[in-house]
């Protein structure tokens, strides 16, 4: 039987048990992290709704990490949940919040899989003691609770149960972490954990502001993201509340609007649902919609979501809250990426989708955007080789010296892009390299660039040699080019010239 065996920190192989928007979500996280993935619902819409979400999650990623070179894993559909589970190295359930089927298929897969396989729930607020209960193996079960879109929001809370053991929540989180989420250890069962109870308050006390006739679903939004919101994004409630306090912090903001407590402000008890709050509601809700379909409301938030965490990962050197998230995930993946040379060096550093903003009057790709890809392919290769954003804090770098182009073909808008990369020539300061801008439908090339880079200390302003980590990375890439034909074009315009032995 398979274990729980995992490489480099990932599961061989995961099984998704529930396809709904969050079971979807977690299948391209995964899949996008290059791990396979044993797809079970038995919705008749499961696939296809697994799949528009896939495509929405490699539309952002594309975005977030311009130099992810995994490869993709496979996602395959399963008809029974016994297929789904065979060699299944990770569980991740995520069925609808009923406990009793929550509990039935539970046991189902506990039965199925050998003990060291970790279980995960993504229930939103059920207790993983009563989840656990009737299972053989309970000490193997632990909730791992995303939040939508779960190809893109970093959180995940991570709770066992009275059974689970500790050894159990540390892999689920590791796992998690190896995908790009920030881990919340919730130390205490309680229902709704601690995110959904704190979001939980914000619309008990909306319910009521809409009951009363004091706001509607527009406008409560408003008072969200126009406000709040944009603090939250990065600061949350208790960081906030302290600047609020000025020099003496929170000590002086409790003393200040501590008595405010006291006043009946909120009603944190939920009315009624009646029918005719429901519509009232609903209706509102269609309004403030204005009719947009809700997928390319999902594109827009997803978009929204991108252009956030991409700004908060350049605050600071390291980036701040999920920025900082981000930007150690980067890291991750680019390390990955270069322990993981394809057989003949060929690399792929960007891949990308022209967007509409890159196309110029003549209806295709502008001239500079070319160079723009070919700069993110070029930070995609001295990333893999360990000369990443750290490396260029610690005080060196490679600069580019010099670049020669060829435009062969025309991007169009829509088209994706991938970048084929070769290291050509190196030695312990100089590194000689050769991209291709292809279209990833077709492999047409479009756009060649060959470049020449010059390891410097920028402290001292001149070149010297890179360190042997750095080297012995462009070493393995380049001998894995031995009997690879070099691409026609490169080497006429730019190479190292040595000296005579």
């Amino acid at each position: 039987m398979t274990t729980g065996k995992m490489t480099d920190g990932l599961p061989a192989r995961v099984a998704i048990v529930g396809g709904g928007v969050i079971g979807a979500g977690w299948a391209a996280r995964f899949v996008l992290n290059g791990v396979d993935v044993a797809f079970f619902d038995p919705s008749p819409t499961a696939a296809q709704r697994a799949g528009a979400i896939l495509e929405m999650a490699r539309a952002a990623w594309a975005r977030l990490f311009p130099a992810a070179t995994t490869a993709e894993g496979r996602m395959t559909f399963h008809a029974t949940l016994d297929e789904a589970l065979e060699g299944a190295t990770f569980v991740q359930e995520s069925l609808p919040e009923n406990e009793e089927l929550k509990r039935t298929v539970l046991a189902r897969i506990d039965a199925a899989l050998p003990a060291d396989v970790v279980i995960g729930s993504s229930t939103s607020g059920l207790l993983p003691t009563r989840l656990q209960a009737g299972l053989r193996h309970p000490e193997r079960l632990v909730v791992g609770h995303p939040f939508n879109p779960v190809y893109l929001l970093p959180l995940v809370e991570v709770c066992g149960g009275e059974r689970t053991t500790p050894e159990t929540k540390e892999k689920a989180a590791a796992i998690y972490r190896r995908i790009g989420m920030q881990v919340l250890d919730v130390r205490k069962e309680i229902d709704g954990f601690i995110a959904d109870r704190l979001l939980e308050a914000v619309w008990r006390e909306g319910l009521w502001l809409i009951e009363e006739g004091v706001a509607t679903t527009s406008e409560l939004d408003d008072a969200i993201r126009y406000g709040a919101g944009l603090r939250w994004a990065f600061m949350g409630t208790f960081l906030t509340y302290r600047l609020a306090g000025g020099d003496a912090g929170m000590h002086h903001f409790l003393k200040q609007f501590g008595p405010a407590l006291k006043l009946p402000w909120t009603k944190l008890v939920a009315p009624e649902l009646t029918d005719e709050l429901v519509e009232r509601i609903a209706t509102q809700s269609d309004e403030q919609a204005q009719g947009v379909p809700v997928r390319d409301l999902e594109v827009l938030r997803d978009d929204a979501l991108v252009r956030i965490m991409q700004a908060l990962s350049h605050v600071g050197t390291d980036g701040y809250a999920a920025g900082r998230t981000l930007n150690d995930f980067r890291k991750v993946r680019a390390h990955a990426a270069g322990a993981d040379v394809p057989a003949d060096g060929r690399l792929i550093t960007h891949r990308c989708t022209v967007v509409p903003e890159w196309i110029d009057y003549n209806g295709h790709m502008t001239e500079h955007r070319y160079l723009q890809v070919f700069g993110d392919a070029t930070d995609g290769l001295l990333a893999m080789i360990g000369a990443d954003g750290d490396y260029v804090a610690s005080g060196y770098s490679f600069y580019t010296v010099e670049s020669h182009l060829r435009h062969l073909g025309q991007g169009y808008e829509g088209m994706k892009l991938e970048v084929q990369t070769r290291i050509l020539d190196f030695d312990a300061k100089r590194l000689h390299i050769f991209h291709q801008i292809m279209d990833a439908a077709t492999g047409e090339v479009l756009a060649t660039a060959e470049q020449m880079l010059m390891h410097v200390d920028a402290e001292k302003g001149k070149t010297c040699p890179a360190p042997e980590t750095i080297l012995e990375i462009v070493r393995k890439i380049h001998a894995a080019e031995d009997n690879a034909e070099k691409p026609q074009g490169a080497g006429s315009s730019i190479m190292i010239r040595r000296k005579p032995t």
